[in-house]
């Protein structure tokens, strides 16, 4: 049976020839105001990187798509997000405190399940800047996704202007919530019917502290040990009418420093992991310490434009399930 959600009385407010033009004007628009906001410069990235770097971002256990390289006799894998790539780029580059960058980050998750706002492909601004130890903050935290959410409102402003048929105007406003918080409030629900229940309660909320266990010995939800701090991270959700589902548009974070690396890799039995060049460099406080995320262009762009399927608004493969289930309300580019 196909995940894919049609709603009943849905017709998009774009044909698809403005569907493409305002997907590039969303994405011009949006790399500006973030880049302002966050003081970033943007760099080149890799498509993907060699295994035994350990630099590619290990998800909740899926499996990368890699290959061999046969001119160096070693395999490559095609990144996941470039959440620690990015640290080590700060470092190489000789990035300073209160500077960053930002990049365009194509990946293949070739595990995920197809759903409206789930796809194969991934693009995303991933973005990471150098901070200090006096940075390494709650309050910090807030602050950056309260410039990133401003950033989102200005680009949602912009649209409404270029194409009057659009009426969703994103928040310039973010509620904050820690994830225990949100389980004392919802204790019959599962953690994503309690993000449903807050974003659509508050539009857009920022979910503080995710991979670390709850009261309920679960955690909100799972987060890779090596780059997020659980204790200074999280999620940012907007809630999507067109859906009625809460959205999640980035997840960010200050990232691990010697103490919270060891911490995390030992909650999570990998010690293993520190053999890695980029862990040993952390443990060694070589790498600069950062706050960093992604934030998934393809969805912006679906609540911006208010589109029904994340397949409106970027080229992937879809099943034939998902296709027939499509066919005459949604337009799957």
């Amino acid at each position: 049976m196909s995940k894919t959600i049609v709603p009943q009385d849905y017709v998009s407010k774009l044909n698809l020839y403005d569907t493409q033009t305002a997907i590039g004007f969303i994405k011009n628009e949006f790399q500006v105001e973030l880049s302002k906001a966050l003081n970033l410069k943007r760099v080149s990235a890799p498509l993907f990187v060699l295994s035994e770097t350990g630099l590619n971002d290990g998800l909740n256990g899926e499996k990368p798509v890699s290959f061999l390289v046969p001119s160096l006799d070693k395999h490559a894998e095609i990144v996941h997000s470039l959440a620690k790539w990015k640290r080590m780029a700060l470092y190489n580059y000789d990035f300073y405190v209160g500077n960053g960058l930002y990049t365009d980050m194509n990946a293949v998750r070739k595990e995920e399940i197809l759903d409206n706002i789930h796809s194969i492909y991934v693009d995303q601004w991933d973005w990471e800047k150098v901070i200090d130890e006096s940075m390494r903050t709650l309050d910090y935290l807030k602050n950056t996704v309260k410039d990133i959410v401003k950033a989102i409102h200005l680009t949602s402003s912009a649209v409404i202007e270029k194409y009057p048929s659009i009426t969703y105007h994103a928040p310039s406003e973010v509620f904050f919530i820690t994830s225990q918080e949100l389980e004392n409030l919802y204790p019959t629900l599962d953690s994503k019917q309690r993000e449903y229940e807050i974003t659509k309660d508050k539009g857009v909320v920022f979910i503080i502290g995710i991979g670390n266990l709850l009261n309920s010995n679960l955690p909100h939800d799972n987060r890779a040990p090596d780059y997020d701090d659980w204790s200074l991270n999280g999620d940012l959700l907007y809630y999507h009418k067109t859906l009625d589902m809460a959205v999640e548009i980035s997840s960010m974070g200050i990232r691990v420093n010697h103490e919270s690396l060891y911490n995390q890799l030992e909650n999570k039995s990998r010690l293993e992991d520190l053999k890695y060049p980029y862990h040993q460099m952390i443990i060694n406080k070589e790498l600069p310490l950062t706050i960093g995320g992604g934030i998934g262009q393809s969805r912006l762009c679906l609540i911006l434009l208010e589109k029904a399927h994340i397949g409106e608004v970027q080229a992937s493969i879809w099943d034939e399930e998902t296709i027939n289930a499509c066919r005459n309300k949604i337009t799957l580019i």
